[in-house]
């Protein structure tokens, strides 16, 4: 897995034994299982988790592609030379056709009035009141 061998593990067990004793060893290996254990699972977990995000991106994009094709198909059936062509409209015979009454001009009436000039008032206007010299 990691690259390591029997000879390493064998190393690794021997200093084991001289560093813990071989009263303490049994329940040293048995804890340092009970961790790897938990290690492996909890990768497992992880990795079983991003699979299935993986997996449900790809249904994701799988369905968006369907449906990018569906519209696709639906253009050309649009778009397709094989439909048949409207038929063209057939020149009307000749019939009396009465002259349309005309129309007559509506005046444009403004929505505002337009703005009255203001004139100046005349100087000898009798009532205004009289000015200061």
């Amino acid at each position: 897995m990691f690259g390591i061998s029997f000879s390493e593990l064998l190393l690794v067990g021997l200093v084991a034994l001289l560093v813990l004793g071989p009263e303490r060893l049994p329940g040293a290996a048995r804890t340092a299982g009970l961790w790897i254990g938990r290690l492996k699972r909890s990768f497992n977990a992880i990795k079983q988790e991003v699979e299935r995000e993986i997996g449900a991106d790809e249904i994701r994009r799988q369905l968006h592609n369907e449906h990018i094709l569906s519209l696709e198909q639906e253009a050309r059936k649009i778009l397709s030379p094989d439909q048949q062509p409207a038929k063209p409209v057939e020149p009307v015979a000749e019939q009396s056709i009465a002259p349309a009454p005309p129309v007559e001009a509506t005046p444009v009436v403004p929505t505002e009035p337009a703005p009255t000039p203001v004139a100046s008032p005349a100087p000898h206007d009798p009532t205004l009141p009289p000015r200061a010299p």
